[in-house]
């Protein structure tokens, strides 16, 4: 058990940007938390990091407040600087929060200043992650008081300190901000200097701002010279390196002018998409390349490009908002998409009110909106008056929708079909807000909200919400009948994830006369209250109306399970024509093999095998370490959805396990897991061993793979390992589990160890510890 907890230490230490001295103080407190009896937080220390850097934010985000608070309740300052760090380094790092992490960053750095944490080496640190905060913001904006704060710390640190590279980035990172590329060059260098004096290597990410501020400074083959110097060295991000690499040699040979070599170093879009801090290059690269040829400018890059826009409103990266807005209505007027390079400009505009330095950024954005107004006009497909039709006959794979908005633009707000099509065509393509106005004064201002068709009080309900109108939302529900204004509202509230509100409007639009979308709605919003019961209750008539569809009932059968209502499950399931061998009670059949994906107490899923026992139950056939909440011989409710489709190749579906989504526990099994480790026995002995646990029903599962080895007591050399987990049904005692297992074993050469269940059983405990520390387990 031991290698579970601290066995990651070694592989981590040798690529994430800490020093020996941090990570033996992170081993010593993952000891001291586990024989504290904090198991689970001592294996989750570990791995935060990790977390960050590899882009687990859902578990990141789970774990690293946990372990905070938890540090804070033991009274561990210094516990919990590191995870406050690294979680805001996920969040300022590859996500590129901005102005929304600032406040966080700043008490960061408060916390680091205290009397019981300043001595911890990571205390440095905690300037950087604010400083990158400052520069997600606004990187000219926040430049001197970057430089003061980041010169103050690294006043205190010396060139052997693992905050130095890091701090030291961030100053090269400010000079350029500031316009200082000269100094920059020449800080960098010095740094360089100084972590060689010291027997030390510049991390990449210096190399790279090296590269950055030769390319400023308008010495671009000396940059890549620098670039390709820095190549071998390690980087403090080493998932990040080869994308981040390539992004900045693209833009330096783009500054070299080799046009051809640029476009073949580019990153693809599926590459970059998920990792906001590159987006913004990416962008603005992208757009001095569209001139080649070589790069796909189309629609759907202008649609990708203001979601990104959108992200960074959000995230409060004003600087990005302003700069990307600039590159996506380059690359808008270069598509002669004039009407989205006039909005980008209008996006940009309004940016400038969050910026502290704007220099430069008005003349630019003045550009962008004299190159719309000189690009050529593209002329629309046929006459005004049928364009509708037109646009109805075009065909919706090839169809470009930026162009049909141009061309609609001058009927729509006038004719009611449309506007239809202009206004949501213009909230696909993310400009709802523009859409939303434009349906607003066609339905509200200029008609009567209340003779409206249903078809248009939802389009222009989803409009509004999707562009946060929520005031004009409420404003367009008093204006429209009973069914249609509860509905308007229970939409409303459910994307703003207000479940009770959502129940209370959805409740009277179905009083009202709402059936489908009514229940839908209400249905949904009770679940989310934990009230499956009742979800299914309120979906039930849809059955005998004939209004459901196939998906609202396996609804109803996800939440009749869930509320172990037979009647009805039996019921749907007629509906589909899904045969059910028995008439009354529990459904509890042998069906299939799946993957049930349910969640980790870490934020992570596991896949867990398990028997399809009904349309949505499933019962586990695998043991899980302690700690989960759920455990072999559970019976847990599922989506009946595949979350993969099965494959279309015959060698590959004879071996394929569906995988579904894991809904709640039904019925929990109460069996009880217990670990073992040792060295693999022969695999007669195995098979044996294998046989003998599954005459008596007690799964068992190893979890270690074939790189895991322990060492002869003897000879020290290294040997084949095992282990994982049995799980014992509550009709078996721990003592009788634990007399199994020693008559079992007890000829193999090598014993197993088992060690808590020796001790829960009180018998043989120091055999066990025994073999645990001679085998090294």
């Amino acid at each position: 058990m031991a290698r579970g907890v601290w066995g990651m230490l070694g592989e981590l230490a040798d690529w994430l940007p800490m020093d020996v001295d941090i990570w033996a103080w992170v081993g010593g407190t993952q000891r001291e938390l586990h024989e504290a009896g904090n198991a689970g937080l001592a294996v989750a220390l570990g791995d935060v990091p990790a977390q960050a850097l590899e882009g687990r934010y859902g578990q990141l985000d789970v774990v690293a407040p946990a372990i905070a608070q938890q540090a804070e309740v033991l009274g561990k300052p210094w516990l919990e600087l590191f995870a406050r760090y690294w979680h805001m380094i996920g969040r300022v790092g590859d996500r590129a929060n901005g102005a929304v992490a600032l406040d966080d960053a700043r008490q960061l750095v408060e916390f680091s200043q205290r009397d019981d944490v300043r001595d911890c080496p990571a205390a440095s640190a905690a300037v950087e992650a604010l400083a990158i905060a400052q520069a997600n913001t606004d990187g000219p904006g926040y430049a001197d008081e970057r430089l003061a704060a980041l010169g103050a710390a690294l006043g205190d640190v010396e060139p052997d300190s693992f905050a130095f590279p890091g701090l030291t980035t961030q100053y090269v990172a400010a000079l350029l901000d500031a316009g200082k590329a000269a100094e920059a060059v020449a800080y960098a260098e010095a740094a360089v200097d100084r972590l060689r004096a010291a027997g030390r290597e510049a991390s990449w990410e210096l190399g790279a701002v090296s590269a950055r501020a030769l390319l400023a400074d308008g010495r671009a083959d000396a940059a890549l010279t620098a670039l390709d110097a820095a190549a071998d060295f390690k980087p403090d991000d080493p998932v990040a390196k080869a994308r981040r690499e390539a992004l900045l040699r693209t833009v330096v040979l783009v500054g070299l002018e080799r046009m051809d070599e640029a476009v073949e170093a580019l990153p693809d879009l599926d590459v970059v998409g998920e990792h906001p801090r590159e987006w913004v290059e990416w962008a603005q690269t992208v757009a001095k390349l569209a001139g080649s040829g070589s790069i796909s400018n189309s629609w759907q890059l202008g649609r990708v490009l203001r979601q990104w826009l959108a992200y960074f409103e959000t995230m409060g990266g004003h600087r990005a908002r302003v700069e990307l807005a600039l590159a996506a209505g380059d690359l808008a007027v270069a598509r002669q998409g004039q009407w989205q390079a006039r909005l980008l400009a209008d996006l940009a505009e309004a940016a400038l009110a969050d910026l502290r330095n704007t220099d430069g950024l008005p003349e630019r954005i003045a550009a962008l909106r004299a190159a719309a107004d000189a690009a050529p006009v593209l002329p629309p497909p046929g006459p005004q008056d049928e364009l509708v039709a037109y646009f109805d006959a075009a065909d919706g794979r090839t169809a470009d929708p930026e162009r049909w908005v141009g061309w609609l633009w001058p009927v729509s707000g006038t004719e009611l079909e449309a506007t239809r099509r202009h206004a949501t065509t213009l909230g696909f393509l993310g400009y709802a807000g523009t859409g939303a106005d434009i349906y607003w004064k066609l339905i509200v201002e200029d008609g009567d909200p209340a003779t409206a068709g249903d078809e248009d009080i939802a389009y222009l309900t989803g409009l509004l919400i999707e562009a946060n109108q929520d005031e004009r939302v409420e404003r367009f529900a008093a204006l429209l009948p009973e069914r249609h204004s509860h509905l308007a509202l229970a939409r409303l509230h459910r994307a703003r994830e207000r479940w009770e509100e959502t129940a209370a409007e959805a409740e009277k639009a179905v009083a009202a006369g709402s059936t489908l979308e009514g229940r839908r709605l209400w249905s949904g919003a009770v679940q989310q209250l934990g009230d499956n019961a009742k979800g299914a209750e309120i979906m039930r008539p849809l059955l005998d109306t004939g209004d459901a569809e196939e998906e609202d009932i396996w609804r109803i059968i996800v939440l009749a399970t869930a509320a172990e209502d037979w009647v009805t499950v039996r019921a749907a399931a007629a509906k589909l024509g899904m045969p059910i061998q028995s008439e009354e009670g529990p459904i509890e059949e042998e069906w299939h093999l799946i993957r049930a994906i349910l969640p980790s107490p870490d934020g992570s899923q596991r896949e867990v095998l398990a028997v399809r026992t009904g349309p949505a139950t499933a019962r586990l056939a695998i043991p899980q370490p302690r700690g989960m909440e759920y455990n072999a011989g559970d019976v847990v409710v599922i989506d009946p959805r595949p979350l993969e489709p099965v494959p279309e190749d015959p060698q590959e579906r004879e071996s394929f396990v569906i995988p579904f989504a894991g809904v709640s526990m039904l019925r929990p099994g109460g069996y009880t897991s217990w670990f073992f480790d040792g060295a693999a026995p022969s695999e007669e002995e195995w098979t044996e061993f294998n046989e003998l646990l599954a005459e008596r029903g007690w799964p068992m599962w190893v979890y270690s793979d074939e790189n895991y080895q322990v060492t002869h007591p003897g000879t020290g050399e290294q040997l084949p390992g095992v282990f994982g987990w049995i799980a014992a049904p509550p009709t078996v005692s721990a003592a009788e589990l634990d007399a199994t297992l020693d008559d079992a074993t007890e000829q193999w050469v090598h014993p197993l160890a088992w060690l808590d269940l020796a001790r829960e059983v009180g018998v043989e405990v120091e055999r066990h510890e025994r073999i645990s520390k001679e085998y090294g387990l």
